[in-house]
């Protein structure tokens, strides 16, 4: 998994001599260790728990910074209005 994690890494710093687009590089990546994770875990049992412990901290992120934006920017709004 570290090995795929360099190569990733690699791939989006090298985003404009090999011209792939960081996202792309970024998304591929993810999915590939996901996959490794996956297919090395010991039986379906552990791999439906690696993926609810990961998917809720990855949702408790998200939720997290939809309400900061949300926030910069009601304070963008009030700022720009006469």
């Amino acid at each position: 998994m570290i090995a795929v994690f360099v190569l990733g890494y690699l791939a989006i710093a090298l985003e404009h001599p090999i011209k792939i687009d960081k996202a792309a590089s970024a998304l591929f990546t993810g999915m590939v260790i996901w996959v490794v994770l996956v297919l090395s875990s010991q039986g379906e049992h552990s791999a439906q728990e690696s993926l609810v412990h990961h998917l809720f901290d990855i949702s408790s992120i998200l939720f997290f910074l939809m309400g900061a934006m949300t926030i910069v920017e009601v304070v963008i709004h009030i700022m720009d209005s006469p």
